[in-house]
């Protein structure tokens, strides 16, 4: 790593004089910035929680990296893991996640470094005599908080961590869902265009019948009338699924000829069910939002202590000087060189403080409430999320089990009593119509399930929403640099 700590100025004189600065910065250390922009924590706990690799794309070879490992994963049908790589590996968005925390390693390097010196030169000259002024200026204050400055400026760096590993958590969830909803959708087209043709028989069937007399025209309405439905119902979820077949694309952050990507022709099988005894210490515990409020407190009541110790001092500059001053009478030159020091202090007679401690005061307590309502809601999202996992969990394994098996045997069942003539086209048609409604509602349980995992996922560890406005970003890194 390369420090980015001053070495030295170039006269004697300055050494001695800013050997304050010297002892602050040894006070406070050396920060370095780091080879990967921080990102090693973050790549830890992403490969720890969800098994996948975040790595930050910042220079050609990374870049390079990546594409030829999204291109070797697209060359097969995507599995939901196989679509969060991609898009940790492709989101730009999540990329810009990661810029900010590498802005956020940048104000801390630079609030470990004392304030660069001032060095003015005044050069007067008059008839008969010559002033030369040399002065150097360094922000006292600026050097007695130095230590402070870089614990806050660190607390925050560990703060920025948390909201790119969160960030991280996001994309990854957000492929997840977009991916099972994508699937179920194609699942549900490839079904209907399954039963479409067996009604296009069916109403091919019934008319012919109606020509040789064995089929009413009131028949012969009701199959037609099946057929088209079912068509129209196949037209709306084929917009559907190609809708959410983009927002996966989005998601992914793919474009040009990599969008011709593979899916799989059914959702996968539903795994065992996952017990959880801890629900809301597991999520205290582990949500990289809540830990990341809880370091941007500490920084907030940091600041406030430095505001208090501060109060009454808003700008202490000290500094050396010194004169050669070079005068000429009657032919005669003298040279002298008087030295000193000079201290510049801002008296508080208007503003003595006041308006910023209770400034800090009251953004530390906005901080403290909004943690304990983070906290609050955190255990409320963990417990809603296991209901509502577990819940879809028992009603598509109830579709699996008992409401698939018996509509089967209803519609087995049924058939062979129209061919007994014990029932009507209108009977049959009807028990095919239900048949289908069940096996479509069966798709999408069996979709609100993994949809139901990932949100019991995210939380537990965080990662919840979509991936922040550009707004809201630029707001963190600002917030990172002040």
């Amino acid at each position: 790593m390369a420090a980015v700590c001053p070495t030295g100025f170039l006269s004697l004189p300055i050494k001695q004089l800013l050997s304050v600065s010297v002892t602050a910065l040894t006070l406070a250390g050396c920060a370095s910035f780091t080879p990967d922009g921080a990102m090693a924590p973050v790549s830890s706990r992403v490969s720890s929680e969800i098994s996948a690799g975040a790595i930050k794309i910042d220079n050609a070879a990374a870049a390079k990296t990546a594409d030829n490992r999204v291109k070797a994963l697209l060359s097969k049908p995507l599995t939901a893991d196989s679509a969060v790589q991609i898009a940790l590996l492709s989101n730009r968005g999540l990329q810009a996640e990661y810029n900010a925390l590498g802005i956020s390693e940048a104000a801390y390097v630079q609030a470990s470094l004392p304030p660069n010196p001032v060095i003015g030169i005044e050069r007067l000259a008059m008839s008969g005599s010559l002033e030369i002024e040399r002065r150097v200026i360094a922000n006292i204050l600026a050097l007695i908080t130095l230590p402070s400055r870089t614990a806050i400026a660190k607390t925050q760096l560990e703060a920025s961590r948390q909201r790119a590993i969160e960030a991280t958590f996001r994309a990854a969830a957000s492929a997840r869902r977009a991916y099972y909803k994508a699937v179920a959708s194609r699942q549900i087209v490839a079904f209907l265009e399954q039963a479409r043709g067996s009604a296009a028989a069916a109403a091919e069937l019934t008319r012919k019948m109606g020509e040789t007399g064995a089929a009413s025209k009131l028949d012969q309405a009701r199959a037609s009338t099946f057929y088209v439905e079912l068509s129209t119902e196949l037209a709306r979820f084929r917009m559907t699924a190609a809708s959410e077949r983009e927002e996966l694309t989005r998601t992914l952050g793919l474009w040009g000829a990599d969008i011709d990507y593979k899916l799989p022709g059914r959702l996968p099988s539903m795994p065992p069910i996952q017990t959880a005894k801890q629900v809301e210490v597991d999520a205290v515990r582990k949500r990289v939002d809540l830990i990341a409020a809880r370091l941007e407190l500490d920084a907030t009541a940091r600041s406030l202590g430095l505001s208090k110790a501060t109060r009454f001092v808003s700008m202490l500059d000290g500094g050396w000087r010194g004169n050669t001053e070079e005068v000429s009478a009657d032919g005669i030159s003298e040279t002298a060189s008087p030295q000193g020091f000079e201290v510049e202090l801002e008296i508080p007679i208007f503003d003595l403080g006041a308006a910023n401690v209770r400034r800090s005061q009251e953004t530390y307590m906005q901080a403290v409430n909004r943690l304990m309502e983070k906290a609050v809601n955190v255990r409320s999202e963990a417990r809603q999320a296991y209901g509502t996992y577990r819940g879809s969990y028992d009603v598509a394994r109830q579709y699996q089990a008992r409401i698939l098996p018996l509509r089967q045997t209803i519609n087995e069942q049924a058939l062979l009593q129209y061919n007994g003539m014990l029932i009507d086209v209108f009977e049959l048609l009807t028990t095919a119509r239900e048949g289908i409604e069940s096996n479509v509602a069966a798709i999408e349980a069996r979709r609100d399930f993994f949809l139901a995992s990932v949100d019991f996922q995210t939380a537990i560890i965080g990662g919840g929403s979509g991936l922040g406005s550009g707004d809201n970003r630029v707001a963190a890194a600002d917030s990172d640099a002040n």
